[in-house]
């Protein structure tokens, strides 16, 4: 008894390491071939920012919700864009399911915006934004979140960037964020965030907020002398009619209360985010990067895999 005992015992631990091997290689293809097609959708898509780039030079076109970049994909079977070889059936090719779209940017109101940057004689100036702080001070209060919040968040931010423009030495201020998630090392609660998430962002350059992409609320909050109402008919607007230029906006409006300005608004666009949702048989990939397009070159910033 104890001799089949043994033998049983091996024979179970032999079975399970061959079925933990077994397991191990596949999850590392599942993990390689999502690699592969999720950086194949990347590059799909930085294509599609590089052609359009190529008409709005041509053609003098804005950058609208109406182009192809702008329409997302809805999850499709790879299969449907693959040519399968005649002998193989539809069951056998791999169960890969594909979604993803691609977010403008500069949709959004940029955090990094808020200080602004002088050379002076012996280092550099770290300051204020007063016209991008009283902008995101009406979006706070669009929000009903606690402008307190956004006070201390911006003069921990002025005190970082000015020691890091000044002083090379390690400090006790917060690293500079790179992502909107990062805002938290400021001082922004997680409810905060979420609520914020479709109005602003952190990008690396000091950008002007796109007219023909941005939220309602994002462009009442932008824009001094503009309620919702207001906001809401540049929406309406632009959906039949992109604009073209800012002049465009305010000549529907019609007010002279409500001051555009070519310093923070625009009808183009440089930064992108790239999604990427991958469902492989059981396993599900998600994926975003951050993309610059200057003229036809469409850079990588940085990519994060979920």
């Amino acid at each position: 008894m104890l001799t089949v005992t043994l033998v049983a015992s091996l024979a179970a631990a032999a079975l399970w390491q061959q079925w933990r091997v077994i397991e191990i290689e596949q999850a590392e293809r599942q993990r390689q071939q999502a690699s592969w097609i999720l950086t194949g959708a990347l590059d799909w898509s930085r294509l599609i920012l590089r052609e359009d780039a190529r008409g709005n030079r041509n053609a003098g076109h804005s950058d609208h919700l109406g182009e192809p970049w702008a329409m997302p994909l809805e999850e499709a079977r790879l299969s449907s864009f693959l040519a399968v070889d005649r002998e193989n059936s539809a069951d056998e090719v791999m169960q890969a399911f594909l979604s993803g779209e691609v977010i403008d940017m500069q949709s959004r109101l940029n955090f990094l915006n808020l200080v602004r940057l002088t050379s002076v004689e012996g280092g550099t100036r770290v300051e204020v934004s007063q016209p991008d702080l009283t902008a995101f001070t009406r979006l706070y209060e669009l929000l009903d979140l606690p402008v307190s919040e956004l006070t201390n968040a911006v003069e921990r931010l002025r005190a970082t960037q000015s020691q890091a423009a000044n002083d090379p030495m390690p400090s006790a201020t917060p690293l500079m964020p790179r992502k909107l998630a990062h805002l938290s090392w400021l001082g922004l609660s997680q409810a905060s965030l979420t609520a914020l998430e479709p109005h602003v962002t952190v990008l690396p350059q000091r950008t002007t907020l796109n007219l023909n992409t941005a939220h309602v609320r994002t462009l009442a909050a932008s824009v001094p002398g503009l309620d919702l109402a207001l906001a809401q008919l540049l929406v309406t607007e632009r959906e039949r009619r992109p604009f073209i230029q800012m002049e465009d906006a305010p000549r529907i409006l019609n007010n002279e209360e409500v001051q555009f300005s070519q310093q923070h608004h625009g009808t183009r666009s440089r930064f992108f985010e790239i999604r990427g949702r991958l469902r492989l048989d059981d396993a599900v990939v998600e994926e975003r990067s951050l993309v610059i397009r200057d003229n036809l070159d469409v850079r990588v910033l940085w990519r994060e895999r979920i």
